[in-house]
């Protein structure tokens, strides 16, 4: 079975990792979200494409979600000493080192999507990791802070400011220009289910959708596609999604997320069993829609979200 899934950081993640218990003999390919690339300290940094990376290779911080375990920030510390900014975005010592692999190769002539090939032939994620473009990518964030409105990188919005002041737009600079990395269509034309992880619908799944080509070659797929909410009982499950969500007009809950997608574009949707009675809604909209666990609280919990997502597949099919 070949699956695609497209994913942001920890949830498209740890989703993943339950995807690879579920499906343990799956091709599958994932395209990864790089509207949260950021350049700090001179470096090419990709948060998404990373925790993938780091979850399904064995060395992520666990507790976190994001970044190497056993990390240490003397890098960190030293920069700060010397008045070097910004302080809010801590990169750990282990992490440097593949953000200063990553620039050297971009700054070689390589693209995005090569250089994310070679770092994992040492990490061995047992998925084919694709970035969603070679091409820049950036989502910004408007906001009004001190009574100024200004537009800031998503990375300030979400790490400095933790999503304290509403978002009043979300745009994903340069996806409108870009192009599918190589290999994304392909996988996704020759895929037999495409899965939405429970990832933010609007900067980790949305931002990939945004480049031309891609939501197109998914509606056109003439497989399931079958998504998983990130909303429970009407609030994020991790994050501050909601958020980014009431920038864009959709409200924070299961079914108002799948209609923001679409019946176009989804087959099937997966709700919490707390949501349970939105399934009419959801399925009003012509979206087939079951109620499951979609608590990812170890990695048999993700196993079994996962079987539940392939399972609405073939039900979709049939």
């Amino acid at each position: 079975m070949r699956i695609v899934v497209l994913a942001g950081g920890i949830g498209g993640a740890r989703f993943l990792r339950g995807l690879q218990q579920a499906a343990p003999e799956a091709d599958v390919t994932v395209i990864g979200n790089t509207g949260d690339d950021i350049h700090l300290f001179g470096l090419k940094v990709c948060p998404d494409l990373d925790t993938v990376m780091y979850t399904l290779g064995g060395g992520i911080n666990e507790d976190q979600g994001w970044g190497r375990q056993d990390e240490t920030f003397q890098v960190k510390s030293e920069l700060a000493a010397y008045g070097v900014g910004p302080e809010w975005f801590g990169l750990g010592d282990r992490d440097f080192a593949t953000h200063i692999v990553r620039t050297q190769m971009l700054s070689a002539g390589y693209p995005l999507s090569a250089v994310t090939e070679a770092l994992c032939d040492r990490w061995k994620p047992g998925v084919r990791l694709l970035p969603m473009s070679d091409d820049r990518v950036e989502t910004h964030v408007a906001v009004t802070v001190d009574g100024e409105r200004k537009v800031i990188h998503f990375q300030e919005y979400w790490v400095r400011l933790r999503a304290s002041v509403a978002a009043e737009a979300v745009v994903p600079v340069g996806a409108d220009q870009a192009e599918p990395a190589p290999g994304v269509l392909e996988a996704i034309a020759s895929a037999d289910v495409i899965l939405f992880p429970p990832s933010n619908p609007v900067v980790s799944v949305g931002t990939i959708l945004a480049v031309p080509g891609i939501r197109e070659a998914i509606a056109e797929a003439g497989v399931p596609v079958v998504g998983l909410s990130p909303i429970v009982g009407d609030a994020p499950v991790r994050g501050m999604a909601d958020k980014v969500l009431a920038a864009v007009g959709v409200e924070a809950t299961a079914a108002a997320v799948a209609r923001h997608y679409g019946s176009g574009l989804l087959d099937g949707w997966l709700v919490d069993l707390v949501d349970e009675a939105s399934v009419p809604a959801v399925e009003e909209a012509g979206i087939v829609c079951k109620a499951v666990p979609l608590m990812m609280t170890d990695v048999d919990a993700a196993a079994e979200m996962a079987r539940a997502a392939l399972a609405l597949a073939e039900e979709v099919r049939a």
